[in-house]
């Protein structure tokens, strides 16, 4: 259980600290104090399009976004990486399986509609890498119609991988 804390634990710190690259930064000492007395007035970029009917130059404030930042690359690489794992440890029952052991796990329980009671590795990195292109595909859409929970089949996908982990390392190991 305390390696299961500290996985969720360094996962919410990785989540937390793609987030503090935003943080404006502070003032240095060398900043008069009369500049610290200037209330902060946020720059917002201005896009100009061309109207084709009218010919007129309009102006809107749309902020430009990248799809693909850090937090989206960051949050990628987590759940690809727990889904992975996942279906790594998911084996341990197949090596169980045709080792004989008795005690522990032989056979997939909890996701024997995906793996299939007895896990080939094929199979099982198979579903690994559906999970992972769906949830990553599902975030991109999201995350290009400018969604604001764009992040959640990311995180989802990692806390559903993660607690398969903890299932298997548990019973498995």
């Amino acid at each position: 259980m305390k390696s299961f804390t500290w996985l969720v634990f360094i996962i919410l710190a990785a989540i937390q600290l793609s987030f503090a690259k935003e943080l404006p930064n502070a003032p240095s000492a060398s900043e008069s104090s009369s500049s610290m007395m200037e209330p902060f007035t946020p720059v917002t970029p201005v896009t100009v399009t061309r109207v084709t009917s009218a010919n007129s130059l309009t102006t809107t404030n749309q902020v430009e976004t990248h799809i693909v930042d850090k937090k989206f690359i960051g949050l990628a690489i987590i759940s690809t990486g727990s889904t992975f794992s996942d279906s790594y440890t998911t084996l341990f029952a197949r090596d169980n399986w045709l080792a004989h052991r008795t005690g522990v796990c032989n056979e997939e329980v909890e996701s024997a509609y995906l793996y299939g009671k007895h896990p080939t590795v094929g199979r099982t990195y198979a579903v690994a890498s559906v999970k992972s292109v769906g949830s990553l595909a599902a975030a991109y859409v999201l995350r290009k119609h400018h969604s604001k929970l764009w992040s959640l089949p990311l995180v989802g996908n990692s806390v559903i991988s993660l607690q398969g982990v903890t299932q298997n390392m548990i019973n498995c190991n």
